[in-house]
């Protein structure tokens, strides 16, 4: 048997070992642990060898010597053919010159990078390979050595062959491919094995050949997109698209929708004292000219998505409701407008408890007009009383308000008149300039009014100055408040629509006239809540968490589309009869007819509608990505002063 120390002087790299296998365990073990670390963690390398070889009672490892020559003693314990006292000695094998370089000029450096540091990662790696049939170990573990016999050469350790997985997906294409040539190269040698005869025939076999070649593809096309069910790429790749659709649609809605409720409560809060003031000031001065004329009633109702919670952009356009009062003794007579306007107008006749004496003929005449041979409340000349009867008030309001803020009113024909209010000191701390739509409205009691029509578009004819537009704003309010009760805390359904709304304005800024009116028009925030409204009560309410927001978005916007291009979408109380009794609607509301919102609008319209609103939700990021330049950004509103002012303050107070 030779010895350890002879077997190191001829090579001690792991490829080159002793013939007995105790001799080969040490120095596979010697050459994985120590000798490919430097001088200086040799000892600990043979200390946790002998530690994983003691138990086994093997043999035993130990360093005496110097450091430029080093020696190892062998000192065997088993089956006492051990060989007490070998040595192993040998010197470390320098490194290339540019690994000794990189090391700092180490005069003992590591073994070739061959080795590497998988070794030095795994200690007790190649040791216990050897000795429990690993993948360097050599099959097994053989008996100790007889004194007259040896064993062959353990195989040395290799690299990890690596393992081919089978593509499918090319697999079947290369051998279909390959059938079909073979097949081809027969056609044509017994084509042409078949004489002169068949020359001109010679090209039958070819474009067979050419049509098995092409029908091979498709074939195995079309067994690769449908073998093996959803493969695991193609899920992973879905969830990141989902993921990044997401990703992108909350990150447009924290930086471009979403309303401090900071700002906004300080918004509504100065629109509520400047709006009370010109109130208070309008009531008092109409009641002067004498009981047979309007006046104001006193109060506003606060309406819109400022007051519903689906407010997009900034808090700086509020709508506030104006209850008018009529003269004593006269009472609203409302009756659907049926031939004589759009579907869902009105009129509003006049009726008084002890007839229609002389003294109400002057208010007849400033507010009334004939329509079928009776007297009806004119909804234009009750506007345009209104619009004058703010203005004359807005001096003395002005000046009680001038160190608050500075505000003027503005109308137009057939609209309700704007108050503009612009803050001009510390009052309202985050500054923003604010227009208040303030519009006259004739109550009918259970929380219904009626309002002017708004002007049907730039190309519409003029309505009737007879017609009116109910305003069920009070009950949407009361349907909103259940669905905050009956859905669960994170509900995202007017998340859903506040980033639809800011969808559809984002595509209409590269939408071309005349349809980008009518895109404003057909898929309006009233059209959009209506069908937020209808979609809320067709599945449960738990589906709406906000874990669940884009399903239930794109929901939605399905849902439009099938509206769209159905051309029906009914209004939402008129005559519906479907809403949850915890909702009670007035018997008004009930037995009036039902209206399509979508009947103004043609066809074609609603179909180019329907494919915009696909296409805008498809293409959701990179619209998104497009109009998020700082010239399309809200600006920032203001920091407060007060929460300024608390972060300033110290903690302790």
């Amino acid at each position: 048997m030779s010895s350890a120390r002879s077997i190191l002087a001829a090579s001690f790299h792991p490829n080159r070992v002793g013939q007995s296998s105790a001799e080969d365990t040490a120095l596979r073990g010697l050459v994985s642990l120590g000798w490919h670390f430097p001088m200086e963690r040799l000892p600990g390398s043979l200390h946790r060898f002998n530690h994983h070889h003691h138990r086994r009672g093997l043999f035993k490892l130990k360093l005496v010597g110097t450091q430029t020559h080093p020696e190892i003693q062998l000192s065997y314990s088993g089956d006492g053919t051990a060989h007490e006292g070998d040595e192993i000695r040998g010197k470390r094998k320098p490194r290339s010159g540019a690994a000794a370089a990189g090391r700092g000029g180490r005069g003992a450096s590591a073994v070739p990078a061959a080795a590497g540091r998988g070794a030095a990662a795994r200690p007790a790696l190649g040791a216990a390979g050897a000795e429990e049939g690993g993948g360097g170990g050599g099959g097994g573990r053989s008996p100790p050595a007889g004194p007259g016999g040896g064993h062959a050469r353990g195989p040395s350790p290799r690299r990890a062959v690596p393992v081919y997985a089978l593509s499918l997906r090319v697999f079947w294409p290369l051998v279909t491919g390959l059938c079909t040539a073979l097949l081809c190269l027969y056609q044509a040698l017994r084509g042409g094995a078949a004489g002169e005869g068949a020359a001109e025939a010679g090209s039958v076999p070819l474009l067979k050949g050419s049509a098995l070649l092409l029908l091979g593809c498709l074939l195995a096309r079309c067994c690769g997109a449908a073998g093996g069910g959803p493969r695991p790429g193609g899920v992973r790749a879905a969830a990141a698209a989902g993921g990044s659709r997401r990703s992108a649609l909350e990150s447009f809605y924290a930086r471009q929708l979403r309303l401090s409720p900071h700002v906004l409560g300080h918004s509504k809060a100065h629109v509520g004292r400047v709006v009370a003031e010109l109130v208070r000031a309008a009531k008092a001065q109409g009641l002067q000219p004498g009981p047979l004329a309007l006046s104001l009633r006193g109060d506003f109702v606060r309406i819109g998505s400022a007051y519903e919670q689906h407010k997009v952009r900034s808090p700086d356009c509020f709508d506030i409701l104006v209850p008018l009062r009529l003269p004593p003794h006269l009472e609203p007579q409302p009756r659907c407008a049926d031939g004589l306007g759009p579907r869902g107008a009105f009129v509003c006749g006049l009726r008084a408890r002890a007839g229609w004496p002389r003294r109400y003929r002057p208010f007849a005449e400033g507010f009334c007009v004939e329509l079928q041979g009776r007297s009806h409340l004119s909804s234009g000349l009750v506007l345009r009383w209104f619009q004058g009867h703010l203005q004359r008030c807005l001096g003395a309001v002005r000046y009680r308000l001038q160190e608050r803020c500075r505000i003027s009113l503005s109308a137009c024909p057939g609209r309700p008149p704007t108050l503009h209010i612009l803050p001009c000191s510390d009052y309202v701390c985050c500054h923003i300039s604010m227009a208040v739509r303030l519009i006259p409205a004739i109550p009918l009691g259970d929380a219904l009014y009626l309002t002017a029509l708004p002007p049907g578009g730039p190309q519409a004819p003029p309505a009737p100055e007879a017609l009116w537009g109910l305003n069920a704003s009070r009950q949407e309010q009361r349907l909103l408040s259940w669905l905050k009760e009956q859905a669960p805390a994170s509900s995202c359904h007017l998340k859903c629509l506040q980033i639809l709304k800011g969808l559809r304005d984002l595509r209409g800024q590269g939408l071309e006239e005349p349809f980008c009116s009518q895109w404003g028009r057909v898929l309006s925030s009233y059209v959009l809540k209506t069908a937020l409204f209808s979609l809320l009560l067709q599945g449960p309410l738990e589906a709406w968490d906000e874990r669940f927001l884009l399903e239930r978005l794109e929901d939605l916007v399905l849902y439009l589309r099938d509206c769209l291009r159905k051309q029906v979408l009914m209004h939402f109380f008129l005559g519906n009869a479907s809403l949850p009794e915890a909702v009670a609607l007035p018997r008004f509301l009930k037995e009036a007819a039902p209206v399509n919102l979508l009947a103004a609008f043609d066809g074609p319209t609603l179909d180019l509608a329907a494919f915009q609103l696909i296409n805008t939700w498809i293409q959701a990021p990179h619209i998104i990505r497009m109009y998020s330049s700082p010239r399309y950004l809200r600006p920032a509103p203001t920091p407060c002063r007060h929460v300024a002012e608390a972060r300033q303050e110290p903690s302790g107070e």
